[in-house]
């Protein structure tokens, strides 16, 4: 389904903060409403290649009525192996991935994070404006609208500003005030960057674990550059490295000084590495996603961590949602159904931590032996169902004049 916007006079001239995965998806469907959008992104350009990300469950039908789904079938990597290893850099067990994931062999999505956000731009570019190299320095919405001064120095006024930018979200603190509020820091720190494939893999992963440490090389092809990923317990968020790249090499380096396997070469390749990204793992909970005339979506509103493999998903389906619940109705009824539809769908996918999200990393021996007993007792094969969490909400059909409703707590 995909509806055109036939009418000469916007609705409403909105704009988006960030233009990622859940900002292109929202100016799609806003423009099929009938919103003159604009996208506002720091960076130069949308960003290109990135780490593997998995769209799963309500997510694919988003992306099929985007009329993409096609273009990210031809990108699906095909993970075929994921390959445990104990602390000697010994098998432990090897098995589907989506014997861990709790995705579905045929069905689910797994492309570079590049190849979403390039489908989703190039479905929307030519019918919204994107000002690229350029970010929101003030908002007030004193007025009728919301002022817009934006950091390049231009102002505007729109009728609406959503904010998209992600996790650490800079709208999001003009609006509801600081990240810490509604930060829930998860207990480990995480790194990934480039390095050359030194052991050939392809479609794969291996992952060696020691108590409170993993390290894992991902390969989405037969590529000569690998994603490296290491992943450590923090009991407390260290706040003077996340602005600091050399501190997060160093944090990282002395985590890991003493570990074996591959690690002592994904350092080497860390501290040579131009492009490392660093952060906590960590969720954003909050108690209403709006203010005003001013939104949030995708991580800046709902942020699930890697743990849940759900962060994309919730973005794709929490932008659908906000788009379709303005339609047909005024912006503060509009966000209201927002919330109503698209929360409960937020919440059982951020529970997935609790219901071990987080046991690919355990922290204790005991723990991690544990894990490794579950491991060699899962089949090789893909389990034939996914989590229920995935598909827990069925999509509403919105139209321009229909009334935004929730969506059904089950998927038909």
């Amino acid at each position: 389904m995909t509806l055109m916007n036939t009418r000469t006079t916007p609705k409403g001239r909105v704009l988006i903060s960030g233009a990622s995965i859940a900002g292109p998806t929202l100016a799609y469907w806003l423009n099929r409403y009938g919103y003159a959008v604009t996208v506002v992104e720091k960076a130069s350009a949308v960003r290109s290649g990135g780490y593997p990300i998995d769209v799963r469950g309500t997510a694919l039908e988003v992306v099929k009525r985007m009329g993409i789904l096609p273009r990210l079938r031809d990108a699906h990597i095909d993970l075929r192996r994921l390959t445990f290893l104990d602390a000697n850099g010994s098998e432990v067990a090897s098995v589907h991935p989506h014997a861990v994931t709790g995705g579905v062999e045929g069905r689910d999505l797994e492309v570079r994070r590049g190849d979403l956000t390039d489908a989703l731009y190039t479905a929307v570019r030519d019918d919204v404006e994107f000002l690229f190299d350029d970010s929101i320095e003030t908002l007030d919405q004193s007025g009728g609208g919301v002022d817009v001064a934006f950091r390049g120095g231009g102002r505007r006024t729109f009728d609406m500003v959503f904010a998209a930018d992600g996790m650490h979200s800079h709208t999001r603190a003009l609006v509801f005030g600081p990240e810490e509020q509604f930060h829930r820091y998860l207990g480990y720190c995480f790194a990934v960057f480039p390095m050359r494939n030194t052991l050939g893999l392809s479609h794969e992963t291996v992952m060696w674990n020691t108590p409170g440490r993993a390290a894992a090389l991902y390969a989405v092809g037969e590529d000569e550059e690998v994603h490296a990923f290491l992943n450590f317990v923090q009991p407390e968020p260290p706040l003077e490295a996340f602005a600091n790249p050399e501190a997060q090499r160093d944090l990282v380096a002395a985590v890991f000084a003493n570990a074996g396997w591959e690690v002592p070469g994904m350092l080497a390749a860390m501290h040579e590495a131009e492009d490392v990204f660093f952060d906590g793992v960590s969720q954003i909970r909050m108690p209403r996603w709006s203010s005003g005339r001013v939104a949030l979506a995708g991580d800046a509103a709902y942020a699930p961590s890697f743990l849940t493999g759900q962060g994309s998903s919730l973005a794709l389906v929490g932008a659908y949602m906000l788009a379709g619940s303005l339609a047909g109705q005024d912006y503060s009824a509009g966000l209201a159904a927002y919330e109503a539809g698209t929360r409960e769908f937020v919440a059982v996918n951020q529970g997935l931590v609790s219901e071990g999200g987080a046991a690919l990393f355990p922290v204790t021996a005991q723990a991690l032996e544990q894990r490794n007993d579950r491991l060699r007792k899962l089949s090789a094969m893909p389990p034939t169902e996914p989590r229920p969490a995935h598909s827990a909400l069925t999509l509403p059909e919105f139209t321009p004049e229909a009334r935004a409703g929730a969506g059904s707590a089950a998927q038909d």
